[in-house]
């Protein structure tokens, strides 16, 4: 293949309608998952179909959490074949699958993504901590000895320098990859900061009650959890211009017509400041391979060491281009796929 086929289509992914999986032929390979991972695995799906003699692979969204648990339903072509997922599989999920007779996973490490913190394009301008977020979100707030409601209704009362504008949060849903993440490199970050989770220990509390209590998001209407994709969390924020949503790096990237992103502890987050660790909320990528479907599923090794190959997920490739930070570890990573490396042996 010396020369890739990329169609416009390819690249306005955002704008692909999901198909679902039981209209088409068993001769596709099948995935959902992650709604971060879903506009690279569409671009992907999409080349792969232009460039291969496979039909393209089917891609669904729904959140890691969804996809994952399909793909641990059991092995067959009533099964999907891939799970995306913004976040590392889990062991009980590791255990499910196993339960299910799925006992061989190929984890497949595509590259990294940035959780930024995006606003109305017209609205004013937002540099925040985790701290910030913590203030504003957590459910109760220790004060004097004592777990309280958290009063804060506008950011100025969370920082003074922040705006005087009402806290409107709109976040990832718990089935989502990206909500884990947000809740231990935000809310945890900011708990552990502002001196709560000490506070809380030093009213009785154990650790692990305290960091429950931290992360325990206020109910009262300020924040509100988006189960759905990034688009519906755009909407509400157009519904509400003073609404301040959690998006993924390359999602932002396409909609800088709309939205405006904020700073984090005085880092703006971008290919470069992700790719450095310099910007402080990223985290990788993944997808997950049945292993017993490889030799069964016509296109599945193929359509995975595409995903992976330098002119896919390399630091040029149209990924990168999208938004993707290339893995500096990606010939390792395309070892794994060639080679069929499971986890842990398995």
């Amino acid at each position: 293949m010396s020369h890739l086929k990329l169609s416009t289509a390819a690249i306005a992914v955002l704008a692909l309608t999901a198909v679902s999986a039981a209209a088409q032929s068993r001769d596709n390979v099948q995935i959902a998952g992650s709604s971060t991972v879903l506009p690279y695995a569409s671009i992907v799906a999409e080349a792969f179909g232009e460039n291969f003699d496979f039909p393209t692979p089917v891609v669904e969204s729904g959140g890691s959490s969804t996809g994952l648990r399909r793909f641990c339903e059991g092995v067959g072509e009533n099964t999907i074949d891939i799970a995306n997922s913004s976040r590392s599989i889990r062991e009980s999920e590791i255990e499910t699958c196993a339960a299910n007779g799925v006992t061989d996973i190929i984890e497949v490490r595509i590259g990294y993504d940035g959780i930024v913190f995006a606003s109305d394009i017209n609205g004013p301008s937002f540099a925040f901590t985790p701290s910030d977020w913590y203030l504003a979100l957590a459910a109760n707030l220790p004060v004097d000895g004592a777990m309280v409601a958290n009063p804060n209704t506008t950011w100025s009362q969370v920082n003074p320098e922040l705006p005087d504008q009402a806290i409107a949060a709109y976040i990832p849903g718990t089935r989502h990859g990206t909500r884990e993440v947000f809740e231990e490199n935000v809310i945890l970050e900011g708990c552990e900061a502002t001196g709560s989770m000490q506070a809380m220990m030093d009213m009785g509390m154990d650790e692990d009650a305290a960091e429950e209590a931290c992360l325990e998001i206020r109910a009262d209407g300020v924040s509100v959890d988006i189960d759905g994709d990034y688009t519906e969390t755009l909407a509400r924020i157009n519904a509400n211009p003073e609404g301040i949503g959690v998006f993924g790096l390359s999602f932002y990237e396409n909609n800088t017509d709309r939205l405006q992103v904020a700073t984090m502890n005085g880092v703006t987050p971008s290919v470069d400041t992700i790719s450095t660790g310099e910007y402080p909320v990223s985290r990788p990528l993944f997808f997950y391979i049945k292993a017993a479907h490889l030799d069964v599923i016509p296109g599945l090794q193929e359509y995975a060491e595409f995903f992976v190959s330098d002119d896919i997920a390399g630091p040029f490739g149209p990924l990168a281009a999208y938004g993707l930070v290339s893995d500096p570890e990606l010939a390792e990573v395309q070892a794994t796929v060639a080679n069929r490396v499971t986890m842990g042996g398995m």
